[in-house]
């Protein structure tokens, strides 16, 4: 039995049986590995590609860890399409469990999206499935596995969708490109990484408080310490999988393994980011250059320079950078608590390196990420409860609900925790406009309401109060419907949320310019509205931090006829 043998099915078909399955889970010592070298991935294009899915070993700093491949690679092949094109892909599952490749982002029928129990049967062991749609985007997009834990193995890889019709050589976007997919991988395996956090929810988190910091000033004041205590919430729980037991990649490559960016001095240079980080968000930098966003989730916007930005699990970002000079920089991706990072280096010749920043201070949670701040600065939680209901009638407190924020607020002019006072300029949701109008700009009709629910405690998540292994009720839609998705994260933690096959509008002020967007960041005590028009079909819509997504945060949209 291999070690990914813990399916997505066993996982959210019940606690008791997806702990069982976990327990039985075989160490990932089991069996011999014979690593391969970091490497490029390569690019596959035309209207006919195969993929292979197959179990594998990958070299990071040196050291051999244990990987579900697609091609033999991680990532798996880049595949550069063209808008207007017919695409017929063939997945073959070499693996000895059932197997799948999600389109993250891709419009198409649904029963070719690629998750197992909602769209298609799956890719049983051994066999193999034809994918089959047209291409009708452009824009930087991905690919991930939906079974089991394979994605959080190392299967995934990016989409680059080219115009139909070439830009002009003079056009200010016809610029060099190149795709950097930043991921985390363990030499833990996943179904360890889980148990670990079932029986104790901080078991990764290393960066706690300490009474040094009290005595030096440095965090929390002992009054606040005491709230917090009272409350039963830790400030430093930012992320529950850390750098204790991942390591950050830049195309499959270590922090020692030095990957290379090439860019020519003076000539502008677009990084097509994506995050295929099973657990990890990462602040994304390069000292020394400025950063002009020009793309997210493969849309347009209209450029905005930063020099920084947080990219989420599941998002992308097109960014136009220009080396200034004959010496190399280094491309730093932050986790956002601060306990790792992954490395690159922009340059003008391979085997050149710059100076590596050192990780800065992890930041702590606030009250306004428990959804209690009203904007004035030393308001007390005294006399305040996380546990009353009443704010959010559908969803009931119980063991898998901890907390319901009492007063959530539209957070999306924040750029991300841990971000707010770095003292340069960093990216928000706000700041991104669509420059064309939005396809669809009728006013919606009606307004569905999520709210974002766990226990950290337990380690259980959901939404409205459900998880998946409850059986939880579809969100009805009618095709061609327009609606108001209102996200409300009732939780401690942040949460990108993915729904499959749409893309989006965020309602951020900017009307027939919203950006469009198919991920988009909940921040904890926070509320994210878009507007969508329903596509026809059953549909995923869940967290893309993968063991939420696992452990219940996750529904099915099902759209029928108008």
């Amino acid at each position: 039995m291999p070690d990914t043998a813990v399916s997505r099915r066993a996982l959210l078909c019940g606690s008791a049986v997806g702990l069982a399955g976990l327990a039985h889970a075989p160490s990932a010592q089991s069996a011999p590995m014979r690593a391969t070298a970091p490497r490029t991935p390569p690019v596959l294009s035309g209207e006919d590609i195969t993929l292979t899915i197959g179990h594998g070993a990958i070299r990071i700093d040196g050291r051999p860890a244990r990987a579900v491949t697609i091609n033999g690679g991680v990532p798996g092949p880049t595949l550069r399409l063209r808008q207007g094109q017919s695409l017929r892909l063939t997945v073959v599952n070499d693996l000895d469990e059932e197997s799948s490749i999600h389109w993250h982002g891709l419009l198409l029928p649904f029963h070719m999206d690629g998750v197992p129990g909602v769209s298609f049967p799956g890719i049983p062991p051994r066999g193999r499935f034809t994918y089959e749609f047209p291409i009708t985007q452009t824009g930087t997009y991905w690919y991930h596995s939906h079974s089991g834990l394979q994605e959080l193995m190392g299967a995934y890889g990016a989409i680059v969708i080219d115009p139909a019709v070439p830009l002009a050589d003079s056009a200010p976007d016809q610029v060099p490109d190149q795709v950097l997919v930043l991921s985390d991988h363990s030499f833990t395996h996943p179904a360890r990484i889980l148990r670990n956090l079932k029986v104790e929810p901080g078991y990764y988190n290393h960066q706690p408080q300490t009474f040094a910091d009290l005595i030096a000033g440095r965090g929390q004041t002992q009054a606040q310490r005491l709230e917090w205590a009272a409350m039963r919430m830790d400030p430093t729980d930012i992320s529950d999988v850390t750098g204790v037991v991942l390591r950050y990649l830049v195309n499959g490559h270590g922090v020692g393994d030095n990957c290379t960016v090439l860019a020519t001095p003076g000539v502008p240079t677009r990084l097509r980011l994506v995050n295929a980080g099973g657990m990890t968000f990462f602040n994304v930098r390069i000292p020394g250059v400025e950063l002009r966003v020009v793309a997210a989730d493969g849309q347009d916007v209209v450029p905005v320079s930063v020099d920084e930005l947080q990219i989420t699990p599941g998002e992308t970002y097109d960014v136009i950078v220009t080396l200034p000079d004959d010496a190399p920089r280094t491309i730093v991706a932050e986790a956002m608590d601060r306990s790792g990072l992954a490395r690159a280096t922009l340059a003008p010749r391979p085997g050149m390196a710059a100076p590596v920043p050192a990780l800065r201070e992890r930041p702590l949670l606030t009250m306004k990420d428990m959804g209690m701040d009203h904007g004035a600065s030393g308001h007390s939680m005294a006399g305040m409860t996380m546990r009353d209901g009443s704010a959010a009638p559908q969803v009931k407190m119980g063991p898998g609900v901890e907390m319901i924020a009492p007063m959530p607020a539209d957070r999306t002019g924040d750029p991300g925790l841990g971000l707010e006072h770095v003292g340069h300029r960093v990216l928000t949701y706000r700041q991104l406009r669509s420059p064309t109008p939005i396809p669809d700009a009728r006013a919606p009709t009606r307004e569905v309401e999520v709210h974002l629910t766990g226990a950290m405690d337990r380690y259980m998540w959901s939404m409205d109060g459900q998880t998946m292994q409850q059986a939880h009720e579809a969100l009805p839609m009618r095709t061609g419907e327009r609606l108001r998705v209102t996200l409300i994260n009732d939780t401690m933690m942040a949460h990108p949320i993915h729904l499959h096959g749409h893309i989006f509008d965020l309602v951020t002020g900017h009307g027939v310019h919203a950006p469009r967007k198919h991920t988009v960041n909940v921040l904890p005590g926070g509320k994210v509205s878009f507007d969508v028009t329903a596509e026809p079909g059953d549909w995923a819509f869940h967290c893309h931090l993968f063991l939420h997504m696992a452990m219940g945060m996750m529904r099915i949209v099902k759209v029928r006829p108008a």
